[in-house]
């Protein structure tokens, strides 16, 4: 009996074997071709990368050095417009650099400076369009952008923005101040509900925040609304 079935499993592993190079003989072709894709793939996205992508990032790092610094000392119609001397400006440096960690950064400087000069809407279409992994540049551009939809009248976008940028940084620099501002908005449109909870979330999470020392009043004065 176990001899027969030896046999029937040798016979099994024979078929399965012979299916294979019937296989392997019929899509031979293009097995090799699929194979050769993908090296293909492989060695455009390396010479891209070394070729173009790279010199990129290294040459748009070095570009954009006068724009921080005039970004910094709060010349912010010159980061945005260029000094007509030794820097363009921002705007067509995002433009260039469109696609590098520097041309995405250039969205954050181009939007916090139209900030700074009230043109929400020009802020609005730069911050929207930057995004980042770190736990503060981000938020604090989402607090930002938060800011600019008050400031032409989307509240409700705005909260949203807030409370998201309150979530993602979740220390006591940035979210005790969101969560605020988020509140207040809140409060604005009534949902005093909604605004308390904000309002708690500072006292019972960020406690060592100064936002945090004078919480309470707003607390209990959303909370007389509610009642």
């Amino acid at each position: 009996m176990t001899k027969h079935k030896n046999e029937e499993s040798n016979i099994n592993v024979e078929e399965a074997l012979g299916t294979s190079e019937v296989f392997l003989s019929k899509n031979k072709k293009s097995l090799i071709g699929g194979f050769i894709g993908i090296l293909v793939i492989i060695a455009v996205f390396l010479i891209y990368k070394n070729a173009y992508a790279t010199p990129k990032e290294e040459k748009a790092q070095v570009a954009i050095f006068l724009g921080e610094e005039y970004f910094n000392n709060g010349q912010y119609e010159l980061a945005l417009n260029g000094d007509s001397i030794t820097f363009d400006g921002l705007i067509g440096f995002e433009k260039e650099y469109s696609g590098t960690k520097a041309g995405n950064l250039a969205n954050y400087y181009i939007g916090i400076s139209f900030q700074k000069l009230g043109q929400y809407e020009n802020a609005i279409n730069y911050l929207e369009k930057f995004s980042a992994k770190d736990l503060m540049v981000y938020p604090a551009s989402l607090m930002a952008l938060g800011n600019c939809y008050v400031e032409v009248n989307q509240v409700d976008k705005a909260i949203e923005t807030l409370k998201k940028s309150a979530s993602l940084a979740n220390n006591s620099t940035i979210s005790p101040v969101a969560l605020r501002q988020a509140g207040i908005l809140l409060e604005s449109n009534g949902k005093y509900k909604e605004a308390i909870e904000q309002y708690t979330i500072i006292k019972n999470n960020y406690f060592d925040s100064p936002i945090s020392f004078d919480i309470d009043k707003y607390i209990e004065r959303a909370t007389t609304q509610l009642n």
